[in-house]
């Protein structure tokens, strides 16, 4: 019989300690949201730091005659848009 009782009231506590889930849900997701701004100007912020990094390598085989010159170029262009349309891309999907 006290068993009974003890698993009722566990039960019972465990329904009234129960919180909204949708609640937590739309919590999370504002919060995650309020993140993206930040995160955007950190990727902008990382992709100008290494496009620096790659004009500088792009430049020394430019100067040293390298012969994959261009297909250097074309690789550190090609990051720098893809970050660039990456960051604009989940900014504009998510709405923020």
């Amino acid at each position: 019989m006290s068993y009974g009782i003890l698993a009722l009231l566990l039960v019972y506590q465990h329904k009234v300690f129960g919180q909204d889930g949708v609640a937590g849900i739309n919590e999370a997701n504002q919060k995650v949201r309020s993140y993206f701004d930040a995160g955007t100007e950190l990727m902008y912020a990382v992709g100008a730091i290494l496009g620096l990094i790659g004009a500088v390598k792009v430049y020394q085989k430019w100067n040293a005659g390298d012969p994959d010159t261009g297909k250097v170029a074309a690789a550190w262009f090609g990051s720098c848009v893809f970050l660039v349309v990456v960051a604009t891309v989940i900014k504009s999907f998510f709405g923020v």
